[in-house]
This record gives C-alpha cells, sequence and structure tokens, in this order.
C-alpha cells in the first residue's frame, strides 16, 4: 500500500510539472526564448549523444565567455595604467605650473591691484561721459541747431526755424528744475546762453517778418508768418512794430488800389474807372463805396490770416488798431470827392440816396472796421450829405411853392402841388436803412407837407367858404392817398385827417342850410325851437297847408337826393367826403323831421289824422335819406 502511495504521489507531482510546463506560453517569457536562442546557437542536433553532452558543452561555452571577458577586461586594465601614467605627468605639470604661478601671482599683485583701480576710474568716466552727453543733448544746441537759429546770409527763413526757438524756451523753461535740484551754477549758465538765443533768434525772426509782413497773400509766406507772429507775441513791442510796418504796407496797397479804381480802372481797363460816372453822383458814390466794402473785408481777412495762430481775445485791441490804420488811407480822396458832390447842386432826389448809400455802406464797413477815422469820415459824410438833402429839398419845395397857381373852377389840386406830391413820392420811395427810416419819413414830410399845406392854405383864402373847403379837402385827399402808400406815417395822416374834419364840417353846414332852405324847412325849424308853444296846428307856418308844402318838398328829395346837393360838393375827389357830408346834413334834416314827426303826433297839437298828415316815421326817412 504505501509504495503504491509513493508512486500515486511521483505521478502526481510529474503530472503538475508537466501541466505547468506545457501551460507555459514560451511566446510571452522572453527569458526562455533568449537562452534557447542562444542555445540553438552551440546545441545544433538534439541527438542522444548530444543530449548526454549537453552539460560538458554548456560548461565549454562558459568557459569560453570567461575567457573573452578576461581577455578584453586585460585591455582595460593596461588602458587604465596608460591613463593613470597620464595623470600622474599632468599632475606633476599642475603642480609646476602652480608654483610657477604662485610666484607669478606674487610678483604681479600690485600690477592687478593697480589695473583694477584704472579699470573702476574707467568705468566711473563713462557713466561721466553719458551724462555729460545726455546733459549737453538736453541743454545745448548742436551746431546744426545754432545755424539755423542764426540764419544765413540771405536772410530767408525755413519752417526748421521754429522748432529750434522752441527747443531754446524749453531749455530756458527746464533751467528751473536744475535751479531746485541744487545745481545753480550750471543753470544760471545754460539760462544765460538761451536768453542769448532767444534774443538771436526773436531778432531775427522780427527782421523777417517786418521785410516779409507786406506778402501775406502768398501761401508760402502766409504760413511761416503766422508762426512767426505768434512768437512775436512774447515781445509785445515788436509785435506792436510788425502791425505798424503791416498796417502801413497795406494802407499803401489799399490807396494805390483805391486810386487806380479811380482813375485806370480794373485789369485791361474791366471794369471801367469810377471817374468816367462822375457825372452821375449817385452812381459814382455807389461805386466808390462798393469798391471799398469789397477791399476793407479782404484787408480784414489777409489781417485774419497774419494773426490766425494768435489768441484774439488777447490782441482785439490791435487788431481793430491795425484794420483803422490800414482804412485809414482812403479817407481823404472819398471826403475830396464826396464833398465835391455835396456842394454841386444836385437834385433832392439824388442827395437823399447818396444819404442813404452812405448809410447803408457806413453800417456794414462797420462791421468789419467799427470806430476810427473811415468810420467818422462815414458818419461826417452821412451828416453833411443829409443836411445838403434837406437843405436841398427846402429849396426845391419853396422853388415849387412859389410858382403854385391859383385854385382851379374845378377846385382840384393845381399843378404845381402835384410836382410838390411828385417830389414826396419820389423821395420817400428811396431805399433807407430801416433803423431811421421813421426819422427820415418824419423830416422828410415836414419839410414837404407843411410847407405845402401852407401854400395850399394861402391860396384857398380868397375863395369862398364852401369852395375853400372842397379845394382844401381835394388838396388833403391826395396827399393822403399819397402818404398812406408808406409806413410812420400814422401820425400825419392822423393830422391830416383832423384838417379835413374841419373841412367836412364846414361843407356840412353849407350842405344843410342849402337843404333847409330849400326844402322850406327853416320856419319850421324856427318854430319848433321856440319854447311853450301850444296849438302848433293854428300856428302860421306850423299848419297842415304848410306842413303839406314841406312834405311835398321832402317827397321829391327822397326819391332824388342828389337834387339838393350843392355843386361844389360834387366836385370833391374822394366819393367818401361827399358820402359823410351827404350822410350828416341828412341827418340833421332826419332830426329835424323826427322833432316835427313827435309835434304832429302829439294830441296836444290837435293835429287831425296826423297819420296821414305825416305818414313816414322818422327812422324810414333816415333810411331813406342815407346814401349808398
Amino acid at each position: 500500500m504505501s509504495e503504491k502511495t509513493d508512486e500515486t504521489a511521483v505521478s502526481n507531482q510529474l503530472n503538475k510539472r508537466l501541466k505547468k510546463i506545457l501551460d507555459v506560453r514560451l511566446e510571452n517569457d522572453k527569458e526562455t526564448l533568449e537562452a534557447l536562442k542562444e542555445l540553438s546557437s552551440f546545441y545544433k542536433e538534439n541527438t542522444l549523444q548530444g543530449r548526454r553532452n549537453f552539460v560538458s558543452q554548456i560548461e565549454k561555452q562558459s568557459l569560453c565567455i570567461n575567457e573573452e571577458f578576461l581577455g578584453e577586461l586585460r585591455k582595460v586594465k593596461e588602458a587604465l595604467d596608460g591613463i593613470h601614467s597620464d595623470v600622474a605627468s599632468m599632475n606633476e605639470m599642475v603642480k609646476e605650473m602652480k608654483v610657477s604661478l604662485h610666484s607669478t601671482k606674487t610678483k604681479t599683485h600690485n600690477l592687478i591691484e593697480q589695473t583694477t583701480r584704472l579699470k573702476s576710474e574707467n568705468q566711473k568716466l563713462g557713466v561721466q561721459k553719458e551724462v555729460a552727453s545726455a546733459f549737453l543733448r538736453a541743454y545745448q544746441l548742436d551746431a546744426e541747431e545754432q545755424a539755423q537759429l542764426r540764419g544765413n546770409q540771405e536772410g530767408t527763413l525755413s519752417k526748421a526755424f521754429f522748432p529750434v526757438l522752441a527747443r531754446v524756451n524749453t531749455i530756458h523753461s527746464d533751467c528751473r528744475s536744475l535751479l531746485q535740484a541744487g545745481h545753480q551754477t550750471a543753470a544760471l549758465d545754460v539760462m544765460e546762453q538761451m536768453a542769448l538765443y532767444q534774443e538771436i533768434g526773436l531778432e531775427r525772426l522780427y527782421r523777417w517778418t517786418q521785410a516779409n509782413c507786406k506778402h501775406v497773400e502768398l501761401p508760402e509766406v502766409a504760413l511761416l508768418l503766422s508762426d512767426a507772429m505768434l512768437w512775436l507775441l512774447e515781445r509785445p513791442v515788436l509785435f506792436q512794430y510788425v502791425l505798424d510796418e503791416y498796417a502801413t504796407a497795406r494802407r499803401a496797397v489799399l490807396v494805390r488800389g483805391f486810386l487806380d479804381a479811380l482813375t485806370l480802372g480794373g485789369p485791361g481797363g474791366t471794369p471801367k474807372p469810377i471817374e468816367m460816372h462822375a457825372h452821375d453822383p449817385q452812381r459814382y458814390v455807389g461805386d466808390m463805396l462798393a469798391w471799398l466794402h469789397q477791399a476793407i473785408p479782404l484787408e480784414a481777412e489777409n489781417l485774419q490770416t497774419l494773426l490766425r495762430k494768435c489768441d484774439h481775445s488777447i490782441i482785439e485791441e490791435q487788431i481793430h488798431q491795425t484794420m483803422t490804420n490800414i482804412t485809414e488811407g482812403v479817407c481823404p480822396p472819398l471826403k475830396v470827392r464826396m464833398e465835391q458832390i455835396l456842394s454841386n447842386d444836385a437834385e433832392a432826389t439824388v442827395l437823399y440816396a447818396i444819404t442813404n448809400l452812405l448809410r447803408f455802406y457806413q453800417k456794414v464797413i462797420k462791421e468789419v472796421v467799427s470806430g476810427g477815422i473811415l468810420d467818422n469820415n462815414l458818419e461826417e459824410l452821412h451828416t453833411a450829405s443829409f443836411a445838403a438833402f434837406v437843405r436841398t429839398l427846402d429849396v426845391q419845395v419853396k422853388r415849387l411853392s412859389d410858382r403854385i397857381e391859383p385854385p382851379p373852377s374845378e377846385l382840384t389840386p393845381v399843378s404845381g402841388i402835384t410836382r410838390i406830391m411828385s417830389l414826396l413820392r419820389d423821395v420817400l420811395a428811396a431805399t433807407t436803412v430801416a433803423e431811421q427810416r421813421k426819422q427820415d419819413i418824419s423830416q422828410i414830410i415836414a419839410c414837404i407837407v407843411d410847407p405845402l399845406l401852407q401854400v395850399v392854405n394861402e391860396s384857398a383864402f380868397r375863395l369862398p367858404s364852401t369852395d375853400m373847403a372842397v379845394y382844401m379837402l381835394n388838396c388833403i385827399y391826395q396827399l393822403q392817398s399819397t402818404l398812406s402808400l408808406y409806413e410812420y406815417v400814422e401820425d400825419r395822416l392822423e393830422r391830416l385827417q383832423a384838417q379835413s374834419e374841419a373841412q367836412i364840417d364846414t361843407l356840412t353846414s353849407e350842405q344843410t342850410s342849402f337843404l333847409v332852405a330849400n326844402l322850406s324847412l327853416s320856419p319850421i325849424y324856427t318854430i319848433l325851437q321856440e319854447p311853450d308853444k301850444s296849438h302848433l296846428s293854428t300856428t302860421p307856418g306850423m299848419d297842415p297847408a304848410s306842413l303839406k308844402n314841406f312834405l311835398s318838398k321832402l317827397d321829391s328829395f327822397l326819391s332824388m337826393p342828389d337834387i339838393l346837393l350843392l355843386p361844389q360838393i360834387r366836385l370833391l375827389q374822394s366819393s367818401t367826403f361827399r358820402k359823410v357830408v351827404q350822410k350828416r346834413s341828412c341827418e340833421v334834416i332826419a332830426a329835424i323831421y323826427k322833432q316835427l314827426y313827435q309835434a304832429v303826433h302829439d294830441p296836444a297839437n290837435l293835429y287831425q289824422n296826423p297819420s296821414i298828415l305825416m305818414p313816414r316815421k322818422p327812422e324810414q326817412v333816415l333810411e331813406l335819406l342815407s346814401p349808398p
């Protein structure tokens, strides 16, 4: 039993090992694969003899490998021995060099210290050089900048001049930082030098600007001039000198241009010389003032171009004074010619047109140049022109008034009055500035209408009252018709209306008297006005027979109201005046009729059948008498 058990155990172990060997996957066991590969290099044939000699072959193979390794190791040892020999040799040399270096170092110690000190000083000097160079760049001008600032012999100026001058100012301002940092000596020296450069630059700039300011109309010069004036503004005296020089040059140009326009005309003779129209005062004055109106704004534009980079709020007074100086040159030739025109015997309408031209152009030019000699001269000429106009108008009105004819039989305004009216229309039709039109119209009307009304009164004084009233109303009507076409005449029209009312009252009185007489109404009216009368039916003149006579004439008058119209009233040119006179006179008749109607219908007066005697009511009579 025990033997079988041992065999079974051995058999099981073998089975396990076989199974373990069979379960091994050689493709995943790299070490086994490498061993088998090495084995295949010397185990060629799998024979019985080979398997018996397998161990000895492995031992032989191991011995060969060890012998090869020993041979290679021997070569390494020999190489290391050679290296050891070289290192020992180098060590001896290093020791010698160390000894030599120590000896040299001891000898050159002082030299090394001196070299180190010199190198440190060299670095310090390099830093100082850089600082000095930076200082010079910041606080000094280089040769090119100095040459640009001093200029050349030709006296020209370029755009590059202004950055250099700006740099000088900047350096001068930056020196304050040096002063605050404690570098007083350097700062003061630099400031003194920069101040000298400033004076040199501004002096050169002043000379160039003074010489070229008259050429401001040239674009390439204008750009430099505007920059130059901005810089010269820092020196008010030099700035004013340049403006004075500019004003003198431009004044000469303006005067020469004005005289050329007067005597020579434009280029090629177009336009023609203004003097050619001297026979026509209105055009002559208009052309002269129009030329000034065109030329003076151009001078203002040139001055604005010259000073366009300056702050005008600072130099406003200087700009005004410069424009005044430029324009004062044209005053003498203008004034001489204007005084010559005003001294001639021109018509009032022409003088008034000249006055309006002066007034208009004075206002327009004043927007460019206010105050000054030119403005004062234009104001003086305007005053003189208006005075000459008023004086001439008075003379013309007086001359026309002296030749006014007596009133004609038609009682219409005579030709002399018509001529004065025509003069009034011509004068009022002239253009004038709105601000003074009201004052002008008032004075013109006073110069013409007041003498005219006085002459009309004088010429109508010898006429009968009715003719005088009609003639006065016709003249006033024509005058009202003329004035009503214009503004600012309301006060004068009211005064004329008041005068016409007085004449209408006169005509109304005459027409009423005429109606009362022709209607036999005078006795009746007298009786009705007497108080304390009773029984009017028995009073002579108020008896029914007398009333029937009046009522018969009244019926005829009511059917044809114009039949009893005064002949003079038919001569009234104004239908309104005629209707007013008729209406007022008829209202008087209607009022008397109403009083009579009330008396007749009063039972106390003992009239029989008053409704048959006076069938028309007062309202009906008034309506029939009212003109259409």
